[in-house]
């Protein structure tokens, strides 16, 4: 019994493990399958990952056209105002070399008068001998001539002394002055090794954005992308002088004594550079690109470093950079008239300042999207753009 009763056993045995085995040949080809389309899931995952990053990046680049001038733009008045502190240092050091060639004339000449009265004192006492001395003071008469003689000696040796004296002070004075200068000129020689380092610096930087920009009005997506963020950045203009014009109505401010009247001006307001117009208000047409934008103000060539004077009596309201038009700086004139000048290299009014009308407020320059040193000038009614030209003075 205890035979069958293991024999029975044993079968069932075998019978569970022949049906585990069973089991996994089967169940081997779904787990493949699994692992196989759960891996194709990750590589499509990675695959979705990497285009979005891809996208993300795109975007980015898109979006930073003008940021990227920016940058250039900052680099170069980085480089622009490092150049003019050590061109300042310069003017300095040399008006320092001046002073001390002067100062080195007079020396010169103080020296060698010097040298020419001791060399006379010299061959004095060369024709007088060694006891030259001991011979006047032998020859006297009388004590009292004695003495009288003793002192103009005495006198005399003492003036032979202080010249010498002051002969080699003099001397010492004009070799430490020789040496401040020599001092001097290796410290111009520094200014002028590192202020052409700056201008090559500058003209380098100024050709990256040369490249950009062509780039931009050549490529119609990054021109169309960068005319949507010119639009933002004229939009943003809007909103703050909006802002504005809704204040001073709350505030019912009035036009400052002796403010100008636009509208009692029109056609005479002064310009706000020098320099001819390229180009003018209202709808302008792409040469390339077949596509039409709206001008806001008008442009005007000038030479770098010119002065951007204020058509009105007003306040800046605004003095930074603004993406696409550089640096900007607009006026409030307190009679529902605004004015925009962009592209500056400086600005040299602060917010909340006061100006008067003619009164420089900035340089002209190349920041923003431009290629050329161009002052952008608008003037606004409140938020309403108008022509410039039409209240400009006609020249």
């Amino acid at each position: 019994m205890r035979c069958w009763a293991g024999l029975r056993v044993g079968v069932m045995i075998w019978g569970l493990l022949g049906l585990f085995w069973a089991t996994v040949a089967v169940a081997d080809p779904i787990t493949d399958k699994i692992e196989k389309e759960r891996k194709v899931l990750e590589q499509l995952k990675d695959q979705i990952e990497e285009a979005r990053k891809q996208a993300d990046k795109a975007g980015k680049k898109r979006e930073s056209l003008l940021q990227g001038i920016q940058t250039l733009d900052e680099r170069v008045l980085h480089y622009r105002q490092a150049h003019q502190e050590i061109s300042r240092k310069l003017r300095k050091k040399d008006q320092e070399i001046e002073v001390i060639n002067e100062q080195l004339a007079g020396l010169r000449v103080s020296v060698r008068e010097r040298r020419d009265a001791i060399l006379a004192r010299l061959r004095v006492q060369y024709m007088e001998g060694r006891f030259g001395y001991w011979k006047t003071l032998l020859t006297s008469d009388s004590y009292g001539d004695f003495q009288r003689r003793l002192q103009y000696l005495s006198a005399v040796s003492e003036r032979d002394y202080a010249l010498m004296g002051t002969f080699r002070a003099d001397m010492t004075r004009m070799e430490q002055a020789e040496r401040q200068r020599e001092e001097a000129r290796v410290g111009m020689l520094s200014y002028k090794q590192s202020t052409e380092k700056q201008l090559t610096e500058m003209k380098s930087v100024k050709k990256e954005k040369k490249v950009y920009l062509t780039k931009i009005t050549h490529e119609k997506e990054s021109y169309e992308h960068a005319l949507q963020e010119l639009e933002r950045s004229a939009s943003r203009i809007d909103s703050l002088l909006r802002e504005l014009e809704t204040r001073r109505r709350a505030a019912a401010v009035r036009p400052p004594t002796g403010g100008i009247a636009p509208r009692g001006v029109k056609g005479a307001l002064p310009w706000p550079a020098d320099g001819s117009i390229i180009s003018f208000f209202g709808r302008q047409k792409h040469p390339t690109f077949n596509t039409y934008v709206q001008r806001r103000g008008i442009e005007i060539k000038t030479v770098e470093g010119s002065a951007i004077h204020a058509v009105m009596s007003g306040s800046v309201v605004y003095a930074d950079w603004l993406k696409g038009y550089g640096l900007v700086i607009i006026l409030d004139h307190a009679n529902g008239f605004f004015s925009l000048y962009a592209h500056a290299s400086k600005i040299l009014a602060t917010v909340g300042a006061q100006v008067g009308a003619g009164q420089a407020i900035g340089e002209t320059g190349d920041t923003g999207m431009t290629g050329e040193n161009t002052l952008y000038f608008e003037l606004r009614e409140g938020a309403e753009p108008l022509d410039p030209l039409q209240w400009l003075a006609r020249r």
